[in-house]
């Protein structure tokens, strides 16, 4: 199985991050083993409070994250971010 893990620069320096990764491949070589879905790639996405988090609480959201897509539930949908500019396409904000 496959696994991608991404964290922004949003999150904090180089060290924050690079920690952040490793506690997310630490999680994955534990769990996708035994809960991974066969023949797809797994991405998880480094947000904010993600270090601050205990690990023990990382690793029940990933199990019930790996049951629901294991499912075909998926994540719930999210509200699109307000980026404070026009709807307008960018030709006619001039």
């Amino acid at each position: 199985m496959r696994y991608g893990v991404t964290v922004t620069k949003k999150i904090g320096g180089a060290v924050v991050r690079n920690r952040m990764k490793r506690r997310f491949r630490a999680l994955l070589r534990e769990l996708l083993p035994m809960q991974g879905i066969a023949g797809a790639d797994h991405v998880l996405i480094g947000r904010e409070g993600g270090i601050e988090r205990d690990f023990g609480l990382l690793r029940e959201e990933l199990t019930s994250a790996l049951v629901r897509a294991a499912a075909g539930k998926g994540d719930p949908p999210r509200r699109p971010a307000r980026r404070g500019r026009s709807a307008a396409p960018r030709d006619e904000r001039r």
